[in-house]
C-alpha cells in the first residue's frame, strides 16, 4: 500500500513560466511615499499642517483655536500696524496677516532664513519673553523707505555682510512701533507693556524657551507699493498662560456666566431678605457630665441683669449690642452700638 505524501501549499506551487509572482511581497516603497507615510517633507513649511506619523508626534501642540481671543487680538495689530507704520514710513503701508500656527520652539530657530534680525522682547505684566523675526526682505526696504530711496526700484541687498548701525538701529525703531502697537491690542483683554529688550543676528542667542516648548506663530506681510517683506511674531505659552482664561473667551468682555442684570437685581432683594436675630443674655462654659446630668425642672442661674448688656447675633455672627428693657408687655432690646465686622470673625 503506497503512503501518500502531503505537500504544503507553498511548496506545491507552480514556479514555472505560467507562475504569478506575489507582487504584495514585492512592492517597494519609493521615497515620496516613505515620506508621505511619515509625514516628513523637506521642502514644506515648517507652519504648514503634518500627516502622517509626523502629526500623531505633534498632536500634543495645543491649537491657537483653544484661544479663540487671540485671533481677535491679532486682527485688532494688523489694523494697528497699518496705521502707524503709515506714520512712521510716510509710505503707503499694507500690512496682513498670513497665518496663526502652532509650532515647537525648537523647531522655529531651525526655520528661520538667515540673514534675519531677532528682536527678544519682555511682556512686563506677564513675566516672560516673546521674539520678532524680520526678515531681510523687511530690513533693507524700511532702510531705503527711511532714507529717502527712489519708488520702483528694488532695495539693494548684500550678502554676506552683517548688519550696519544704521540698519540695526532703524529696524529697533519699527519694532518698538510694533510693541506700542501690540500693548494697544492687547489693552481691551489686559494691560501688557511690552518692552524690546536686546537684538540678535543669531538664533542661537534668541533662545527664550527650550526647544520642546509649544509657542504660537503668527507670520505678518508688509508691503510699501513695490517694496517690504515678512516678519513673525513668536509668543511661547508659557508667556500667555497668565492671561489664559481671558484668551477662552468667545469674545471681548465675555464674563464667564456674570450677569450684570442679575447681579443688581439679587443686590436688590437683599435689602428685602427677612433674618432671625438671636438675642444673647448669657452664655456659660458646663462640663459635658453636667450637661448630660441635667433634668427637667432644674434651674440654670443666668448672670444677666437689668443693666447688662445684650448682645444681638445673626447667623451666630455678632452684630448689635444693647440693654434689655420692656414695651408693653413686650420684652425690647435698645440697641447702644455695633459691632464693627471685622470682629464678627473672632466668634469663629
Amino acid at each position: 500500500m503506497a503512503e501518500e505524501t502531503q505537500v504544503p501549499q507553498d511548496e506545491a506551487a507552480p514556479t514555472g513560466e505560467g507562475a504569478v509572482p506575489n507582487a504584495a511581497a514585492e512592492r517597494v516603497l519609493n521615497q515620496e511615499e516613505i515620506d508621505s507615510l511619515l509625514g516628513f517633507d523637506v521642502n514644506a513649511d515648517a507652519g504648514q499642517d503634518k500627516s502622517g506619523v509626523r502629526a500623531i508626534i505633534n498632536s500634543a501642540l495645543v491649537s491657537y483655536e483653544r484661544l479663540p481671543m487671540l485671533e481677535i487680538v491679532f486682527d485688532r495689530l494688523v489694523r494697528l500696524m497699518t496705521t502707524s507704520l503709515r506714520n512712521f514710513t510716510s509710505d503707503n503701508v499694507e500690512v496682513s496677516l498670513d497665518s496663526i500656527t502652532s509650532i515647537r520652539f525648537g523647531d522655529y530657530l531651525n526655520s528661520i532664513p538667515l540673514p534675519a534680525i531677532l528682536a527678544v522682547f519682555h511682556a512686563e505684566e506677564l513675566d516672560n519673553y516673546g521674539l520678532f523675526t524680520v526678515d531681510s526682505n523687511l530690513i533693507y526696504s524700511i532702510v531705503d523707505v527711511l532714507l529717502g530711496g527712489r519708488r520702483g526700484s528694488s532695495a539693494m541687498r548684500i550678502e554676506g555682510r552683517p548688519y550696519t548701525t544704521i540698519e540695526r538701529t532703524l529696524v529697533q525703531r519699527m519694532v518698538e512701533v510694533i510693541l506700542a502697537d501690540m500693548r494697544a491690542a492687547f489693552e481691551p483683554l489686559a494691560p501688557v507693556n511690552f518692552r524690546l529688550d536686546r537684538l540678535e543676528t543669531n538664533p542661537r542667542f534668541a533662545a527664550i524657551a527650550r526647544p520642546a516648548n509649544a509657542a504660537i506663530l503668527v507670520k505678518l506681510r508688509i508691503d510699501m507699493e513695490d517694496r517690504g517683506g515678512r516678519t513673525e511674531l513668536l509668543l511661547p505659552y508659557a508667556t500667555l498662560e497668565p492671561i489664559r482664561k481671558l484668551l477662552l473667551q468667545q469674545f471681548m468682555g465675555e464674563k464667564f456666566g456674570r450677569d450684570s442684570i442679575w447681579e443688581s437685581h439679587l443686590a436688590t432683594e437683599l435689602w428685602s431678605t427677612r433674618l432671625d436675630i438671636q438675642a444673647i443674655l448669657d452664655e456659660q462654659t458646663m462640663p459635658i457630665h453636667q450637661v448630660m446630668n441635667l433634668e427637667v425642672g432644674q434651674t440654670l442661674m443666668l448672670g444677666a441683669t437689668p443693666d447688662s448688656r445684650i448682645q444681638l447675633r445673626c447667623g451666630g455672627v455678632p452684630l448689635l449690642t444693647g440693654r434689655m428693657g420692656r414695651v408693653g408687655s413686650a420684652v425690647a432690646v435698645k440697641v447702644d452700638d455695633a459691632i464693627e465686622r471685622t470682629d464678627a470673625s473672632k466668634i469663629f
